[in-house]
């Protein structure tokens, strides 16, 4: 497959076969796994994939590889190739079923919204396993009081058991980006304990707290949370929001909601 990569796509096609290989080893997919790849691009993944799989559902908003897909994979032998044109931010991943395999070399520029979008419809996914930029991926699996835990960790790490699966560089892609890569696997939690009451609620917590990462909790929350509190949830309102650990932010989640 022949295109131009066009950076309003954000498009870094994956070109590497070690890199391919071992993408494919860790999903690991079987032949009746109901899966759809994000950006599918020059076929890099894809190609395998519809070796290995009865049926792949793809996603792709460039109009040139859409047709280049077509060309290809209509009535191919090898497999059925389900496209879909348009943009997978908007796109109803529900619309596929439940049990869903979700894989994908994600553009940058689109990375963290299109995250918290497979987030909202996680109760048709069964895993995850896209590349991002590296930096992100330290940010998801950061662990708390660490200086990569932030608003996205807490936010994903409540949904998903992340894992960081491999790192990639630059020269694995055409053309090369300015920064490192990473494949991370996101599994969604089929049971929550402690689970947000509130869900909207919680994820304005988590944004009011890390809205200025070096001031205090008693600042950046001041007009969620009052010094008692912080005391009947034992936590310092001395401190900072990297400090605290998923569970923390549900339950003060909870108890605004419970006294709302």
């Amino acid at each position: 497959m022949r295109h131009h990569p066009r950076k309003r796509f954000g498009q870094n096609f994956l070109q590497k076969q070690d890199v391919i290989d071992d993408i494919l080893h860790v999903v690991g997919p079987r032949p009746d796994d109901l899966m759809v790849e994000i950006g599918p691009g020059l076929g890099a993944l894809t190609a395998p994939l519809v070796r290995a799989l009865k049926q792949l559902h793809v996603i792709e908003l460039d109009r040139d590889i859409v047709k280049t897909l077509h060309e290809k994979y209509d009535k191919h032998a090898h497999g059925n190739v389900v496209i879909h044109e348009g943009d997978a931010l908007k796109f109803d991943f529900a619309s596929l079923g439940t049990g869903l395999r979700v894989i994908g070399n994600l553009p940058y520029n689109i990375s963290t919204p299109l995250l918290f979008h497979l987030a909202e419809q996680i109760a048709c996914v069964h895993d995850i396993h896209v590349m991002l930029q590296k930096e992100v991926v330290e940010r998801m699996v950061a662990a708390p009081d660490t200086s990569a835990y932030g608003r996205l960790s807490v936010a994903l790490q409540y949904r998903f058991d992340m894992e960081k699966m491999l790192d990639v560089g630059p020269d694995a892609f055409y053309p090369q980006p300015k920064v490192d890569s990473a494949v991370v696997r996101m599994l969604p939690r089929v049971r929550r304990e402690p689970e947000a009451q509130d869900e909207a609620l919680f994820a304005r917590i988590v944004t009011a707290a890390f809205s200025q990462r070096r001031k205090t909790l008693r600042n950046t929350l001041r007009n969620i949370l009052n010094e008692d509190d912080f005391a009947a949830l034992g936590i310092d309102s001395g401190a900072r929001a990297e400090t605290l650990a998923v569970d923390d932010f549900v339950r003060i989640a909870n108890r605004l909601s419970k006294r709302d």
